[in-house]
């Protein structure tokens, strides 16, 4: 659940969620949401706000795990046998205790989501080459919002408010992310030390310095 948790950005869900508004989360999908051809796994379900979510991931070792889950019988697809061969759900609690026995803090599964709000909020500018000064930087800013509103299925607004780093968005205000930004064409791409992309390290760089 952690690693498509980290390579989709699928919220983690709830079953309160589920009961009141037939919405989805990646703990309450169903085996009817999932496909898997091969290496490659689809999942289609109405999402919170009853966005609708197409997502692909491709991964030979996920897609046989997930395909071991589908395989239990019942209608949920995150399902599992404990030591006693009863049969268990995956629920959001579960994973959040999990997220934080490993690393010794109060992180939940919505921390993942923040993180890949503020990396991707990074990446568009990197890959746009956007600065403040521009004319039209009020419109630019909402178009990389946009963008990394897309990959998490929400809003513009929700975005901004809850997803991208209010810091990260006044260094662009200030015009002082490209020196970030630029950072990423100088840093090795993985030194196989710290478990972060080039990319991650940067911003972690960014969070860091931001206290």
């Amino acid at each position: 659940v952690i690693s498509l948790m980290q390579r989709t950005y699928i919220r983690i869900g709830n079953n309160s969620y589920e009961k009141m508004n037939g919405s989805h989360g990646l703990t309450t999908l169903h085996d009817k949401h999932v496909k898997i051809n091969g290496a490659e796994i689809s999942f289609s379900f109405k999402g919170k706000t009853s966005i609708h979510h197409d997502i692909t991931v491709s991964n030979k070792k996920l897609a046989a795990i997930v395909k071991q889950c589908r395989d239990i019988p019942g209608k949920e697809l995150f399902q599992y046998y404990d030591e006693q061969g009863t049969k268990k759900n995956i629920d959001s609690g579960m994973v959040n205790s999990y997220i934080q026995e490993i690393t010794d803090q109060t992180f939940t599964a919505k921390d993942f989501r923040t993180w890949a709000g503020c990396l991707h909020f990074l990446l568009a500018f990197k890959n746009r080459n956007l600065e403040a000064a521009e004319e039209a930087s009020k419109m630019s800013l909402n178009e990389v919002l946009d963008e990394v509103s897309k990959k998490l299925g929400n809003t513009r607004t929700v975005c901004r408010k809850y997803y991208v780093h209010p810091g990260i968005i006044k260094l662009y205000e200030e015009n002082k992310l490209q020196q970030y930004t630029e950072a990423l064409n100088k840093i090795e791409v993985d030194d196989n030390l710290t478990d972060l992309t080039a990319e991650e390290k940067v911003l972690m760089g960014i969070l860091e310095k931001m206290g």
